[in-house]
């Protein structure tokens, strides 16, 4: 960690352990695919992408079917989970889409909220890696809203017409709106995709930078140990890197949970404009 503070933050095709020596365990992944002659390189981020994916299935299955049942929810498990579903539901969904058509977007908001939010938690764990630190798995994200953002506007508008209500209602006199609008409208409309296109490249880019800044530093700090050992520094070093190790890793859980939501209140307040254009 001393010598490569971007480890936790870098996709691999194996896992570093530590065994109690400086080289630790080299854990290789297996490459079932390309020996069936499949071109599919399995890394290490992807497989922690699958484990939050799987723990998604785990833990929201048998909890919709609890639910179904319209038992009133009982326990802590129960009823963090759905005092989270809830709220994305009532604050970040309804408000920002729209009563009328929130509902329809609910399984992609809660899916990516709970997507994100385990992957960051996943790099909290040493040794592991935060998918949400590449921006493969950010860019995908985003690319994902945006199908859901041009989808839902060509859905309501038809394809024409969803880029046709891009364009900024413009107060003219008709005769100037016969004029300006067919020589200044095809402008418009490409300005306005392009800013379409640039938010959803944003919004890969912050969650990106977020967890990639914070885990760097986290990894900085706690690698000042390494840089100084066996020499008297390391002892100056030792608490002020624990102290600040464990502060950061609060900061960390609480922009694991941060992030996660961001995304998804701006994924969905871009659902909400694609359908209520002005």
């Amino acid at each position: 960690m001393s010598t490569d503070a971007t480890s936790h933050v870098k996709d691999a095709d194996f896992f570093h352990l530590p065994n109690g020596t400086e080289e630790g365990w080299i854990v290789e992944i297996p490459q079932p695919f390309e020996a069936i002659g499949i071109p599919l390189h399995v890394t290490k981020f992807m497989i922690l992408e699958l484990v939050a994916a799987l723990l998604i299935i785990a833990i929201f299955v048998p909890l919709a079917r609890r639910i179904i049942t319209g038992e009133r929810p009982r326990g802590k498990f129960w009823n963090f989970f759905e005092a989270i579903l809830m709220f994305l539901r009532d604050q970040v969904a309804r408000p920002v889409i729209g009563k009328a058509d929130a509902d329809r977007y609910l399984p992609y908001i809660w899916t990516v909220f709970f997507f994100i939010l385990f992957c960051n938690l996943l790099g909290m764990i040493p040794w592991c890696g935060s998918p949400t630190g590449a921006w493969a798995c950010t860019l995908v994200l985003a690319v994902a809203s945006l199908v859901i953002v041009f989808g839902t506007g060509m859905r309501k508008y038809g394809p024409i017409g969803y880029f046709l209500s891009l364009m900024p209602h413009m107060d003219l006199p008709f005769a100037m709106k016969i004029i300006i609008i067919p020589l200044m409208g095809p402008m418009i409309v490409a300005i306005e995709v392009l800013g379409v296109l640039i938010k959803h490249f944003v919004l890969s880019v912050r969650l990106l930078a977020n967890m990639f800044a914070g885990h760097l530093v986290l990894a900085t700090i706690v690698g000042f140990l390494g840089a100084t050992a066996g020499t008297s520094l390391w002892y100056g070093v030792l608490p002020a890197s624990l102290l600040g190790a464990v502060a950061l890793s609060m900061l960390e859980l609480f922009v694991a949970f941060l992030q996660a939501y961001i995304f998804t209140f701006l994924s969905a307040l871009f659902i909400g404009m694609a359908l209520h254009p002005h």
